[in-house]
């Protein structure tokens, strides 16, 4: 799939669904660039590549039957005879928190527009997904788990967007009314590396660089960019503090950072309930615990799955707060106005 960046800057063209300047002929094909995100059936720039759900090779989240089974298999009265799968046909529900009754019939029947969504979504929520690439993230969530997340961040840097951000996807308990979720491809956290995923996930090439070393049963992973062998952004694994446990990870990749600089500065353009920053203490440094919940009930900003929920350490101790809010910030910042020359006196 070819993409390219928005033909215009990001803070410039968010909610633009198009760069055409004339009005296309009557059946003639109108493409998208392949940087677009669907907010409220709007399309919204972010400058990196993302694949959606009606895209090939897309991960559809509004499909009933499972992505990964036979056809003959796959259907809900199948997937209902399962042993531990998923409980409902649906994976994701409406949103109606901040809703009036007579907002939530209009939207329930199809009627969401963006004035309404922004006042209902507030959080951006950070997982890592434990499965390495976003394949499996997917298989696991839809087919295996019965639940959803609007994004998915493989190893390359590649979006997978999997549900219009107006859904309720089931991924954060008691902030999926408000948030927008995404799972970024990494193995996750523990208290040590070896007799761990880790162990097995992470390797040293010739030169002694780490590299995520994809097991044989996943061939390539459903990577999107071929022959990708991803470095973690930080050669030795990052140690750090989330819940009181003193855990080990490796970091994200430089391609995943990006994409994610990217998606979190069109978010919460878009969405501007969603501040570009993280919880903070007193001192200004990331809380790294669950967050009091009269302080998460009022919490509206970028945040980890740690942060909602006691018994959850993603994204980790290697996430990189700080890159990825300078950055996104920097990306819709208003350009600089022109320096004036300086006149010479005679």
């Amino acid at each position: 799939m070819d993409w390219k960046l928005a033909c215009l800057p990001l803070g410039a063209a968010l909610l633009l669904t198009g760069c055409a300047t004339s009005t296309p002929r009557v059946g003639s094909f109108v493409p998208r660039t392949g940087d677009e995100i669907v907010v409220a059936g709007r399309y919204v720039h972010t400058g990196t590549r993302v694949v959606l759900w009606t895209d090939p090779g897309g991960y559809d989240a509004y499909r009933v039957e499972r992505h990964f089974a036979p056809l003959n298999e796959a259907g809900w009265e199948a997937t209902a005879a399962l042993t531990n799968g998923p409980s409902s046909p649906n994976r994701y529900n409406l949103r109606t928190g901040n809703l009036t009754p007579e907002e939530i019939e209009r939207v329930r029947n199809g009627g969401w527009d963006l004035p309404t969504l922004q006042k209902v979504v507030d959080q951006f929520v950070l997982h890592y997904d434990v499965c390495g690439v976003s394949r499996t993230c997917f298989n696991v969530l839809h087919d295996h788990r019965g639940l959803s997340v609007h994004f998915m961040l493989d190893i390359d840097g590649t979006i997978y967007q999997t549900l219009d951000v107006k859904e309720r996807a089931w991924h954060a308990t008691t902030s999926n009314t408000r948030s927008v979720g995404i799972e970024i491809a990494n193995m996750g956290a523990y208290a040590k590396v070896a007799g761990t995923p880790l162990e097995k996930w992470y390797a040293r090439d010739a030169h002694g660089r780490t590299y995520i070393k994809l097991p044989d049963r996943l061939g390539d992973g459903g990577v999107w960019t071929k022959n990708f062998i991803g470095h973690p952004a930080h050669n030795e694994p990052i140690t750090g503090v989330v819940q009181g446990r003193t855990l080990v990870q490796y970091d994200f990749t430089p391609e995943q950072y990006q994409a994610l600089a990217h998606l979190t500065a069109a978010l919460t353009t878009v969405l501007p309930l969603i501040k570009c920053d993280y919880p903070r203490d007193a001192e200004g440094r990331l809380i790294n615990h669950k967050l009091p919940d009269e302080q998460l009930e009022h919490y509206q900003g970028v945040l980890g799955h740690f942060h909602i929920q006691t018994n959850k350490t993603d994204p980790g101790p290697a996430m990189d707060w700080d890159y990825v809010v300078r950055t996104a910030r920097q990306l819709v910042a208003p350009p600089a106005p022109p320096k004036q020359a300086t006149r010479l006196r005679r």
